[in-house]
């Protein structure tokens, strides 16, 4: 009588939610944890923000949106991807949807079909996969490491196509590295899929503000490339409004008229209040957006330089996004005489368990020989985090 369908029973749970929500046992518990686990920025949304959102009830923007958006959210995102990425597009080539996550997932299911494959470089993401399992896809992973700075290459893209290869995802800045993609590497990426036609690029880059190079670079930027991308992105990450749950694809209109069709079927149109505090994110001040990419920026400079004081854990030093994806490696087979490391899984229970610190296992992400430390939180967090992780992994012998 318990039966599920076959579709739920291939998708695995998400294992950052996962560890977050161990992370809040632990804490009802009345244990100190210090979570490093979510990726959700620890600032307020900005003022002028919320006040459009007080004065849209007052307005009474309480009924049905439409199902792509309202036409002034619309407009501002055409209005952002022209100032900021200097890509030309119309409101009906834009979709809003209840988050960047549902972004990703209505692209998928209007694009893939049973049996296609889609290039996912890990480590990635850990929705990705399932998302595309979902659609009744076959998730191709392209393995990258610290010695690529988790990046692709065209070699490395070439080798996954296949006649089956429907779309890729790149995300970038990446979650759960940190690393950003130039636009000359995406150029490179760009003559490999120019050899076939029937590839899709679903880009999803909703860390696009928070990047340390002083510039962001999409795949729809590389010539002949606009018309075969899908650009994913959303007010979370840069305005501190997860929970406001907008997100948007911007493509060419068939591909929104598909995605439209899907969304109309199971959620409609995303939040109306929230909605109108995404257009004023996007058309209002922006100086707000810069002061936190400044903040993560200091954060990144010191969690990057208390890991690499730990023995036995390598980093990179990430260029976006607010992630650390240490390798931890050299801690497995490691034991304190009650508990030992066989995996990246057994490591960040152990930190949560032992140091009192929430992480991620690199498992989740396609990974399995490292971890991920979400630096979303303030320095005396991240100092103290650090403390107990080292204190903590010096106990393995």
């Amino acid at each position: 009588m318990n039966e599920l369908s076959a579709r739920l029973n291939r998708l695995a749970p998400s294992a950052t939610l996962a560890m977050s929500q161990r992370s809040n046992e632990l804490k009802a518990k009345g244990v100190d944890v210090i979570n490093m686990s979510v990726g959700e920025p620890d600032f307020n949304t900005p003022a002028h923000i919320k006040e459009a959102a007080k004065k849209a009830i007052d307005d009474n923007y309480s009924h049905y949106s439409p199902v792509p958006g309202y036409p002034v959210l619309r407009q501002a995102i055409v209005g952002k991807l022209k100032r900021e990425n200097g890509l030309d597009y119309t409101p009906s080539q834009i979709l809003c949807s209840n988050g960047a996550k549902q972004s990703v997932c209505n692209v998928i299911m209007a694009l893939v079909d049973q049996g296609d494959e889609v290039i996912i470089p890990a480590p990635y993401w850990v929705s990705y996969t399932q998302m595309v399992k979902l659609a009744d896809g076959v998730p191709v992973s392209v393995v990258t490491g610290l010695e690529d700075n988790f990046k692709m290459t065209p070699a490395m893209l070439e080798k996954a196509i296949t006649p089956q290869t429907r779309a890729i995802v790149l995300c970038s800045p990446s979650n759960p590295t940190g690393s950003v993609y130039t636009l000359e590497e995406l150029t490179a990426l760009a003559e490999v899929l120019k050899r076939h036609e029937r590839i899709m690029v679903i880009c999803d880059e909703i860390y696009e503000h928070v990047n340390y190079i002083g510039h962001h670079a999409s795949m729809a930027q590389v010539p002949g490339m606009k018309e075969r991308t899908v650009i994913i992105n959303g007010v979370s990450k840069a305005y501190a409004m997860t929970g406001w749950r907008i997100g948007f694809a911007a493509a060419e209109e068939w591909v929104i008229k598909a995605v439209n069709k899907l969304q109309g079927q199971y959620t409609s149109g995303p939040c109306s209040v929230s909605q109108i505090a995404a257009a004023a994110a996007f058309d209002g001040p922006q100086e707000c957006v810069e002061e936190m990419r400044q903040e993560f920026e200091r954060r990144r400079d010191l969690i990057v330089s208390l890991t690499r004081a730990i023995p036995g854990l390598e980093t990179n030093c990430p260029d976006g996004a607010f992630y650390l994806f240490p390798k931890c490696s050299s801690y497995f087979g490691k034991s304190d005489g009650e508990h030992v490391i066989n995996n990246a899984t057994d490591l960040a229970l152990y930190l949560l368990n032992v140091g009192h610190v929430a992480t991620v296992s690199g498992d989740a992400f396609g990974a399995p020989e490292y971890f991920r430390m979400s630096y979303a939180t303030s320095q005396d967090n991240i100092r103290e985090g650090l403390k107990r992780i080292a204190e903590t992994l010096a106990r393995l012998k």
